[in-house]
């Protein structure tokens, strides 16, 4: 088995203590990490040695949320209130999808995931087969779930649930274990109080937790209250949703009951605020949130609505926003702002004793990021600089599994321009 040094540069650990190694080095064999720290001794016993000539290696970043065919929307719908933007334009459009607009959505996603230093990513969708095969082909970890609608008869609802379950089954733990599942309602206001309860059950039957999108408007949570007399939160509550592991998004319009069930019951959130931000929804408290415990973690959203996949750009976002919002400058400092993105992200997907930091015994994934720029001098702080300073067009080198498939900005296992030529024709298919 094969053993790599990665020497000479600066070590985000992301570990419990926050260790920042300068002159440091990780050990990896095989698909595993077997030492962090400074140069060792034994250098000699490592079979390929790689100088990273003073750059910045860190634990790949996790998206917790978003719907990777979503990609070929790009741009298509922009400035318009969230109903609106999902009832007039993108549910149409979606209508037409085939399997080949999912796989090669999917594709450039995962494209421009890889690119900008994404290693572990949820998806929400569904023609979930083909995401899961462009995930195995392209190397990268994926969460991924069918997101059930409960809009149409019940034989189609039905269906839908068989075709999730039948998923989460047949892929969880697929792709050398890359690829883990859960089942998904898309929302309160999308599946009835009966039919989340149908996929509660399934979901203990398969033993996979369970993703949704929750409290993501002030419309939204006002129709909750009306139709069901209980904020989304209340309303999942009292269906049993969170008595399994959970993971929501958004979560914007939570009120201080709805903060404390999802601590108490320890819900794990996906801060979308760039998305929140562009579609208007609002920002959610997430200083509240982290003050009571809960775990908040990073997510995209969608192409359609964010309009990319730098999860660089949502760090900067959740560490400046919120200052200005609470007009307190020492509210989700970088050092947070980063664990949002890494290790909470992982704890969010239940992968935190694989992925998320760099500790001897995890999977080997992460990225180095080109600091020898000028944007990263003076090196005061190589955390501030990547929050506030860089960009996910920073990321030369991406590894998972030990791995390599990102090498010098350079796909190993993606055929980029096949991707963006196929991309491009699904999407004029589209009208």
């Amino acid at each position: 088995m094969t053993r790599k040094l990665f020497y000479n540069g600066t070590i985000i650990t992301g570990n419990t203590n926050n260790e920042v190694l300068t002159n440091g080095a990780i050990g990896v064999e095989g698909e595993k990490i077997i030492y962090v720290g400074t140069t060792p001794d034994d250098v000699a016993s490592y079979d390929e040695r790689i100088d990273l000539k003073g750059n910045i290696l860190l634990p790949g970043l996790v998206n917790t949320h978003g719907h990777t065919p979503m990609s070929l929307l790009r741009g298509y719908a922009d400035d318009l209130h969230l109903q609106t933007w999902l009832e007039d334009k993108i549910w149409p459009l979606e209508a037409q999808y085939t399997p080949e607009h999912a796989k090669w959505g999917a594709k450039l996603s995962i494209l421009e995931m890889i690119r900008t230093g994404t290693t572990t990513f949820v998806d929400m969708y569904d023609n979930m087969d083909e995401i899961a095969k462009a995930v195995e082909e392209a190397g990268i970890r994926g969460v991924l779930c069918r997101g059930i609608i409960g809009f149409g008869s019940e034989e189609l609802r039905q269906s839908k649930l068989k075709e999730a379950a039948d998923f989460a089954k047949s892929w969880n733990n697929g792709a050398n274990g890359r690829i883990t599942t859960m089942l998904s309602p898309h929302s309160p206001y999308t599946c009835s109080p009966e039919y989340i309860t149908q996929i509660i059950d399934k979901a203990v039957e398969l033993n996979v937790p369970l993703h949704t999108h929750m409290s993501e408007t002030k419309f939204e949570v006002e129709k909750n209250i009306e139709e069901y007399g209980a904020t989304p939160v209340r309303h999942l509550e009292k269906l049993g949703f969170f008595d399994r592991p959970s993971l929501v998004a958004h979560a914007v319009h939570v009120n201080e009951e709805d903060i404390q069930i999802l601590a108490e019951k320890d819900v794990k959130v996906s801060h979308n605020i760039i998305s929140n931000l562009k579609l208007g929804s609002g920002i959610a408290p997430v200083g509240k949130m982290l003050e009571r415990g809960v775990t908040v973690s990073l997510g995209t959203d969608s192409v359609a609505s964010n309009n990319n996949l730098d999860l660089f750009e949502e760090l900067k976002a959740a560490a400046t926003v919120h200052k200005g919002l609470a007009q307190d400058a020492t509210v989700i400092t970088a050092q947070q702002a980063l664990r949002m993105a890494t290790i909470n992200g992982a704890e969010s997907l239940w992968l935190e004793k694989q992925t998320g930091s760099l500790e001897a015994g995890k999977d080997a994934d992460f990225i180095v990021v080109n600091s020898n720029q000028s944007f990263f001098y003076p090196k005061h702080n190589p955390v501030s600089h990547l929050v506030y300073s860089g960009s996910g067009r920073d990321v030369k080198d991406v590894y998972v599994l030990g791995k390599q498939i990102l090498d010098n900005g350079q796909f190993k296992t993606i055929d980029e321009e096949k991707v963006l030529y196929e991309a491009n024709r699904m999407s004029k298919l589209l009208s």
